[in-house]
């Protein structure tokens, strides 16, 4: 079993930046592909990047050119920069594990494990 912690969601305005983090313990063996997903409130949960452990990543349209996925696998962390930041990015943001199957496909029924979530939220 795997821990997943993120941390480094909060509050800013529109334009500013936040830098996720998620941090795995226990069994890491299988920390090949992870991603982060986000859901707002009354909506469905959407992927935002995937990356496997090579580095190749993916990421959701909506995203693309502002949000950079990374990951350190010496320390089992994942991150997430988040730049360029809109009010329709607000949500609580999850990382996940994926231990089988393609890795960049978003497709949070293919993610077996999950954290509990950082809440970000961006101001007009």
């Amino acid at each position: 079993q795997v821990q997943l912690v993120e941390s480094g969601g909060g509050s800013v305005q529109a334009g500013g930046s936040l830098r996720l983090s998620c941090a795995a313990s226990g069994d890491t063996s299988s920390t090949y592909c992870m991603g982060w997903f986000r859901q707002a409130p009354g909506k469905e949960r959407e992927g935002v990047a995937a990356i496997a452990r090579d580095g190749r990543s993916s990421y959701a349209d909506s995203v693309k050119g502002r949000f950079t996925v990374s990951r350190d696998n010496a320390k089992n962390i994942l991150y997430l920069q988040m730049n360029s930041l809109k009010p329709e990015d607000t949500a609580m943001y999850y990382c996940a594990r994926r231990v089988r199957g393609y890795c960049l496909l978003l497709v949070s029924a293919d993610f077996d494990d999950w954290g509990q979530g950082t809440q970000v939220t961006v101001s007009s």
